[in-house]
């Protein structure tokens, strides 16, 4: 952040402090900044004893009890402009979609593939090709268009490079350069594409995984799982070819024919456990289905799609699952996946109306099969309230029920007639429940606590009512239900690092706590998903009486070779002796070169000419001119871009040599008097932003018919890099205009915290 080359204008004795929107007040005295950048002003005040230290003074913007409060209202506006400016030099310098995902808004879901790429997967390929291809061209441009692409490919030998783009020209690209190649040995490095994509997608993705081969790398299972966990992303797998008995596998030299892989069930099994541990699916079909398949990833990983009822029946029997349906959802879709041979299932109606499985289309729904998976889209319906589906199948299966339009997160917003009635902790596998007692605490917030919790995995699931309906009948209530698994343990490990920031070529350490209300030794395994180098112990061992923890150090060295930017996702996985409890934590780095480059681009106005008249119905017979150098001096990283931000004139650029052999970026802006502002942003290499703010000098009393050009210098030399406060000359001003973004959406959403006390 550079210092202005000209004074601030101030109404007041406040003085902008360059420093994330600080203010100070110095009774009228410049405070160097060489001393503001060392410190950050004080609240001020008789309490405050560092008001006394450089920078003298200071001012609460919180209240307006200090000595000084009726300074109060200036200093606060003042702090919300500089910060409103700094998000505003942010959005600059990365551009509107990237400002949008570092502010964590959008609108749409990634799209993010993990593909298997040996050489029996060319079918599977060309499909996830085809199907790319519709999801893209449907929905650019729409409110539907994916935020992100995330694409991993991976093999029996290696996996990545890892693709994450928000452009679809350049994932389609990429989509269309993977090629199956001849693989080594069957199992495949599954596991390592899919902790590459979880540590590289926002959360709450939806992964698809694509692979005809079990994995390689069990060994990340349990690293998997924390990121599924602590990400709550869902996991999809789609399997080609898995038959109930594993043929050996075949080579044959001829590269033109090679033999198509099998997966047995019991080899499936990790897949199956890790998409039900996330609320995914494992979609089983043949290649020659895959494309048929593929379709559910259109359904899946359309906007707001929620799960409103999940659960695994293991082994297969006959049940019955009830769920409601609220006027909110639309697009409901049941997907059964199992053995389709021996299932059957009757799906009835709040109004008492029923269909089997015998009809694939009907009164209220129609479904296709595909493999394992049975996929069934409700008819558009007004039926809201309970409805229910009974499964009958002698195997293993799971019942996912899905809609859209909400989003389910336990602070209930979006809706002030809504409440919370009941909260269960469901457990799937033996299909039972415990209730919670709900307490309000106002402001839509809600303390829900349990006499117990499920020894096994569980979701939470939620029941509301509508309070804004005179009537209280069953169409009033909705449920939700979470999609990721949740279990307790009484194995805990917590980490906390000093900076999530490390620079390439050093080294980070950063302690660990295990705690447990068991005494032993338990086994601790650290891995990131750059395979840079960790030093940690193998092992910690809580000692009886040791009050129930032990500690330990971790130490990350990132090589010289690490680009600035790079995230790395560092997993500590503890698990007791006897392998019945693990647990993990997940910490997040980035990878930053420390920056030299503080200076914002330099603006020097060097010439306005043309005078506008008064009347606004001539402003299309004159023209005004404004011309400006843009430098960022002999040691910055130089200007990368330049846009106009304000202004529909023409702007031109071109380049010169300064007098100190710095590279100088020539503006000349051109318009009608119709637009008389200009605003032109400069981002250097490192994301400074300047601007060059320019204005037309309009006549004081009305032009006559023939113009007259005069033309005006003003040698003014500006930074334009954070100061909120407005500086005018007749030519020039450095007075920026905050931008506001409003995004409305409803949503319920949901967010349960449990505090287990550990006798």
């Amino acid at each position: 952040m550079a210092n202005t080359n000209k004074p601030l204008e101030s109404k007041s004795n406040i003085r902008p402090m360059e420093l994330w929107g600080l203010s100070v007040i110095d009774d009228g005295k410049a405070i160097p900044s060489a001393q503001r950048i060392h410190r950050k002003c004080s609240h001020g005040g008789s309490f405050d004893k560092t008001s006394n230290e450089d920078p003298v003074g200071g001012i609460n913007k919180d209240t307006r009890n200090s000595n000084h409060g009726f300074l109060h209202q200036e200093a606060a506006d003042l702090a919300l402009d500089a910060t409103l400016e700094l998000l505003e030099d942010i959005r600059v310098a990365v551009g509107d979609m990237n400002f949008l995902r570092l502010m964590g808004l959008s609108q749409s879901s990634p799209l993010c593939f993990v593909i298997d790429t040996t050489s029996s997967m060319s079918d599977d390929i060309a499909a996830v090709r085809e199907a790319t291809l519709r999801i893209i061209d449907s929905r650019t441009g729409t409110l539907a268009e994916p935020s992100l692409y995330i694409l991993v490919p991976f093999n029996d030998t290696g996996f990545g490079p890892l693709l994450r783009t928000a452009d679809p020209d350049d994932f389609k690209a990429s989509i269309n350069r993977l090629t199956a190649m001849e693989g080594g040995d069957n199992p495949e490095l599954s596991l390592s594409g899919l902790r590459l994509a979880l540590s590289a997608a926002p959360p709450a993705s939806n992964i698809f995984i694509f692979t005809d081969a079990p994995a390689k790398d069990i060994t990340l299972t349990n690293a998997v799982t924390a990121l599924i966990e602590s990400t709550k992303s869902v996991v999809t797998f789609m399997l080609t070819d898995v038959f109930p008995a594993r043929r050996r596998r075949r080579r044959q030299s001829d590269s033109q024919n090679p033999l198509t892989r099998s997966l047995t069930q019991a080899q499936t099994e990790l897949y199956r456990d890790l998409a039900q541990a996330s609320g995914g699916q494992t979609i089983e079909v043949s290649k020659l289905d895959l494309t048929q398949a593929t379709a559910v990833i259109e359904d899946l990983s359309a906007n707001a799609v929620v799960t409103v009822f999940q659960a695994t029946v293991d082994p297969g029997r006959r049940d019955n699952f009830p769920f409601a349906i609220d006027a909110s959802i639309t697009n409901i879709i049941i997907y059964i996946t199992g053995v389709q041979a021996s299932l059957t299932f009757r799906l009835t109606s709040s109004t008492g109306v029923s269909q089997n499985s015998s009809e694939p289309s009907g009164p209220l729904a129609t479904f296709s099969t595909v493999g394992n998976l049975r996929q069934i889209s409700l008819n558009s319906t007004n039926d809201t309230g309970m409805w229910e589906i009974s499964v009958n199948s002698s195997s293993p299966y799971i019942v996912k029920i899905t809609g859209g339009n909400v989003t389910l997160l336990v602070t209930l917003t979006g809706s002030d007639s809504a409440t919370v009635t009941n909260v269960t902790l469901f457990d799937s596998s033996s299909m039972s429940e415990i209730n919670g007692s709900v307490q309000s605490l106002g402001s839509n917030d809600y303390l829900v606590r349990f006499r117990e919790v499920p020894a096994g995995d569980f979701v939470v699931r939620l029941v509301c009512e509508d309070g804004g309906s005179t009537s209280k009948t069953a169409s009033d209530r909705f449920q939700r239900q979470s999609t990721t698994q949740l279990r307790t343990s009484s194995l805990s490990v917590t980490a906390q690092a000093n900076s999530s920031n490390i620079e390439p070529g050093s080294s980070l350490s950063f302690p660990f706590t295990v705690s447990s209300s068991e005494s032993g030794t338990f086994s601790l395994q650290v891995s990131n998903d750059r395979s840079y180098d960790t030093t940690a112990p193998n092992s910690v061992t809580i000692a009886s009486g040791g009050g129930g923890e032990a500690n330990g150090t971790v130490t990350l060295t990132v090589p010289t070779s690490a680009a600035s930017g790079t995230d790395v996702t560092v997993t500590i996985e503890v698990e007791n002796a006897a392998a019945t409890e693990m647990n993990f934590a997940v910490l997040r780095f980035s990878v930053v070169t420390q920056a030299t480059d503080i200076s914002s681009p330099v603006c020097q106005v060097v010439n306005t000419t043309g005078i506008c008249p008064a009347a606004s119905s001539l402003c299309a017979t004159t023209q005004w001119e404004f011309i400006a150098n843009l430098t960022d001096g002999i040691n910055g990283t130089g200007i990368v871009t330049m846009s106009l931000r304000q202004g529909n004139g023409t702007l031109n650029t071109s380049m010169e040599v300064g007098p100190g052999g710095e590279n100088v970026t020539v503006i000349t802006y051109s318009s009608s008097c119709c637009s008389q502002s200009v605003e032109v942003a400069a981002v250097d290499g490192v994301g400074n932003v300047g601007r060059c703010v320019g204005q037309a000098r309009v006549m004081t009393t009305p032009a006559p018919n023939t113009t007259t050009t005069t033309p005006t210098t003003t040698p003014n030399m500006t930074t334009v890099p954070t100061s909120p406060a407005a500086t005018t000359t007749p030519a020039v001003t450095d007075s920026t205009g905050g931008r506001k973004l409003n995004i409305y959406s409803l949503v319920v959403s949901i967010m349960v915290s449990f505090i287990w006390k550990h006798k």
